[in-house]
């Protein structure tokens, strides 16, 4: 067994994910390399950290990204193949015995392959654990890190919005009497609308909303129609825009001013 076979072993132990011939073949290799330790010592830590936890301490405001950059480069096991289909037997045909310097591999060569499938699964899966024991020890829990990538940024976005100091809201009407209601913080130079009371348009056409500055009307976004909308505008956001919606064609206005009058405006001042 060479080292990078025992790096793979010694994750899957310290993740007490080896199954027993696994952790014989561990056992055994480190008994004959104690010189191996280091990776023992090194892996058991990361999954000590990840079990325990530790002090709380502001992330770097990179490092999620970086983190989640990282785990979606890991190489990734092959998937499983389809069940093979049943051929016939074949007569069974003694072979010379493979040279002393030679492994030989017990069982079907499939085996041998989930085997190797395995380990490499174990390793990659020890790689997330790492990752994540490094969240976990400065005060930022795994959950949070998937949460917040499944989470749409319009709706983290408005999270961050209500749990700022300076958050505030305003409720409009929409023209045929349905409500929204505009979420916005000057701190964190955010603007999110709310509504499930859109009115229905045509399937060739897109709500897009508008900051209204003076008489200037400046782009900031579509959004289609839905049961529910979270729309978050881009842009830069100033206090006191009146914030608009106005219906335009499937994307948006082709020229960057609207082509129709707001079925919503909702002043931020």
């Amino acid at each position: 067994m060479n080292e990078k076979d025992f790096a793979e072993l010694s994750a899957g132990h310290a993740l007490a994910a080896l199954s027993p011939e696994d952790e014989r073949a561990y056992q055994d290799a480190l008994a004959a390399h104690p010189e191996w330790q280091d990776q023992v010592d090194a892996d058991a830590q990361v999954a000590g950290f990840l079990a325990e936890g530790a002090g709380e301490e502001a992330p770097p405001a990179d490092l999620r990204a970086r983190l989640l950059e990282q785990i979606s480069g890991m190489p990734q096991a092959p998937a499983r193949a389809a069940a093979a289909v049943p051929v016939a037997a074949e007569p069974a045909v003694e072979s010379a015995p493979a040279p002393a310097d030679e492994p030989v591999v017990a069982g079907p060569p499939t085996e041998a392959i989930q085997a190797v499938q395995r380990r490499n699964w174990t390793r990659g899966l020890f790689a997330l654990v790492a990752s994540a024991a490094l969240l976990v020890g400065i005060g930022w829990g795994v959950g949070s890190l998937v949460e917040q990538a499944r989470t749409p940024l319009e709706v983290q976005a408005l999270e961050q919005i209500e749990a700022a100091p300076d958050a505030q809201t305003v409720t409009g009407q929409f023209t045929d009497g349905g409500e929204a209601v505009l979420h916005w913080s000057d701190e964190l130079d955010k603007v999110v609308l709310t509504t499930d009371d859109a009115p229905e348009i045509p399937s060739d056409r897109s709500f897009e909303l508008w900051f209204i500055r003076g008489d200037q009307p400046i782009s900031a976004g579509v959004f289609d129609p839905s049961d529910e909308v979270t729309a978050l505008l881009s842009g830069e956001f100033q206090p006191g825009d009146i914030v608009a919606v106005t219906v335009e064609q499937k994307g948006g206005s082709p020229d960057g001013s609207p082509t129709t009058d707001p079925i919503i405006t909702i002043p931020t001042a």
